[in-house]
């Protein structure tokens, strides 16, 4: 089956506070000499047929990468979910993917492979899992879901759940599994991202 990538947005959550970085705009930090988005960006455009950003503050700054960059709909940084929320409604395709914007490494394959298995499966979301000594690790942040999730999701965030893999286990889902784990290698921290410039 081939996959129709333009029926796919993409969203890079790029909404929170930065706060085990010191509080800076991680997506707006420079890694291997552009801002760390930006490597995002390279990676999921050609995987989608459109893109679109989440963040919260700097709008400016992200909007100058040629996207639309939309707030959280929920105020109060809440979360990914609540980037997600705003994402979907903002969705204009069948499918939305998201990534966040720390994530400068994100599989080449992500879209591919998290489609197939969503359609495969019948599954309303479809998650990215590694496995790491042993242990399976789901990462909730890299899934595609059908953008008819989201009075699902408004229910959930009007209860007051703000966790994602809570939310997403209430879904008919499926896991897929990445076999390097190092593709969703996020970067949180000024050490790692000083440690991770170089490898």
């Amino acid at each position: 089956m081939t996959i129709d990538t333009q029926q796919i947005t993409g969203l890079i959550l790029a909404g929170g506070r930065g706060s085990r970085m010191g509080s800076v705009d991680k997506g707006l930090q420079n890694f291997r000499g552009v801002p760390m988005v930006l490597h995002v960006i390279m990676r999921l455009s050609p995987q989608v047929g459109a893109l679109m950003i989440n963040a919260n503050r700097n709008l400016g700054p992200y909007e100058g990468f040629g996207l639309p960059v939309w707030p959280d709909q929920l105020t109060g940084f809440e979360g990914p979910l609540a980037g997600l929320q705003t994402g979907l409604s903002q969705c204009d395709t069948d499918y939305l993917v998201t990534a966040p914007c720390d994530s400068p490494f994100l599989p080449q394959d992500l879209v591919e492979r998290l489609f197939r298995a969503l359609t495969d499966n019948d599954a309303d979301l479809a998650v990215a899992v590694t496995e790491e000594e042993g242990r399976r690790q789901p990462h909730p942040v890299f899934c595609l879901m059908k953008a008819s999730v989201l009075p699902n999701l408004t229910a959930f965030l009007q209860l007051g759940e703000r966790k994602i893999d809570k939310w997403y286990r209430s879904l008919k889902f499926v896991e897929v599994m990445f076999p390097d784990e190092t593709a969703f290698r996020n970067i949180n921290t000024l050490d790692e991202l000083r440690r991770f410039e170089n490898t």
